[in-house]
């Protein structure tokens, strides 16, 4: 973990399409003070509203992780929220013209790009993490994930589909040694094409392609240039965990193992975590 928190050196930018909503977005990356945290801002609306990226104001996890605050959203986050988690950005500031946030490739890597474009500063103010005592839990439908006490922050995944490329993957990581960039940042979004063809005729996934997602038909991939991991799915699982999970606020020290989890029940667990204050604690480094 830090001793000290951390911010973007200075301002980058990008641009593209929303996966779900397939429409255009400017997104800008700043450097925010400390204490901020990670917020957005939506420069498209009046007043310019921010959301604060945090749990509490997670208000949709069917498609994507969609945070709001008095009727105002910015959706599927994960991804730029994992880079945050990744490179240990404590505090940010992000804006964005239009409600989704850009899909890019389909994974953290444009992103990680971004931040490594920056750079990264120290600031003056300690960081603060939350340190994982007793296990918590959330368990649902043949689905698990939950936090353990760990020297060392970890992620463990394992996922389980009735697909020849996607059974019985299990993969595992420590995120305090830049591991998440080289292992992580650049595995894609990935769905099965049924599944891609059932959102497309119901308005979802108007920005979607295979130039941002790996897709897989009943036989193998469709991408013409295949899969960037033999296991690029299951990283993909731990990205989105990282980024759902890093929605507490700050760091933490723990264990998180996931088992076919996905957003609702990654969320689940962030409100169960706040409600059982015996089982962790906040340290400042």
């Amino acid at each position: 973990m830090n001793r000290f928190q951390q911010t973007l050196r200075r301002t980058v930018q990008c641009k593209g399409v929303g996966l779900h909503s397939g429409k255009r977005v400017n997104l800008t990356i700043k450097p925010a003070p400390a204490n901020h945290g990670i917020k957005f801002v939506r420069t498209d609306l009046a007043h310019r509203p921010v959301i604060h990226a945090h749990f509490r104001n997670v208000i949709d996890t069917s498609l994507a992780t969609t945070l709001g605050e008095e009727g105002v959203i910015v959706s599927t986050v994960e991804h730029l929220m994992a880079t945050f988690a990744g490179f240990h950005i404590d505090n940010a500031l992000i804006e964005m013209d239009a409600y989704e946030a850009p899909i890019m490739d389909g994974s953290a890597g444009p992103f990680s790009a971004m931040v490594k474009e920056a750079g990264i500063i120290a600031q003056s103010a300690k960081q603060h993490f939350f340190v994982v005592k007793e296990p918590i839990e959330m368990v649902e439908n043949g689905k698990k994930v939950g936090l353990y006490p760990s020297d060392v922050p970890m992620v463990t995944c394992t996922i389980d589909f009735d697909h020849p490329l996607l059974s019985n993957q299990f993969y595992s990581i420590t995120l305090d040694d830049g591991r998440f960039e080289n292992e992580i940042s650049r595995a894609r979004t990935f769905g099965f094409l049924h599944e891609v063809d059932y959102l497309k005729r119901n308005g979802f996934a108007k920005g979607g392609s295979l130039d941002n997602a790996v897709v897989m038909d009943k036989d193998g991939v469709l991408n013409p240039e295949g899969l960037r991991y033999e296991d690029e799915c299951i990283r993909h699982k731990i990205l989105d965990c990282i980024g759902d999970l890093s929605l507490l606020g700050m760091p933490i020290l723990g264990h998180i193992i996931a088992h076919k989890s996905g957003h609702t029940l990654n969320h689940s667990l962030l409100q169960r975590f706040m409600d059982r204050k015996s089982c962790w604690e906040t340290v400042q480094a």
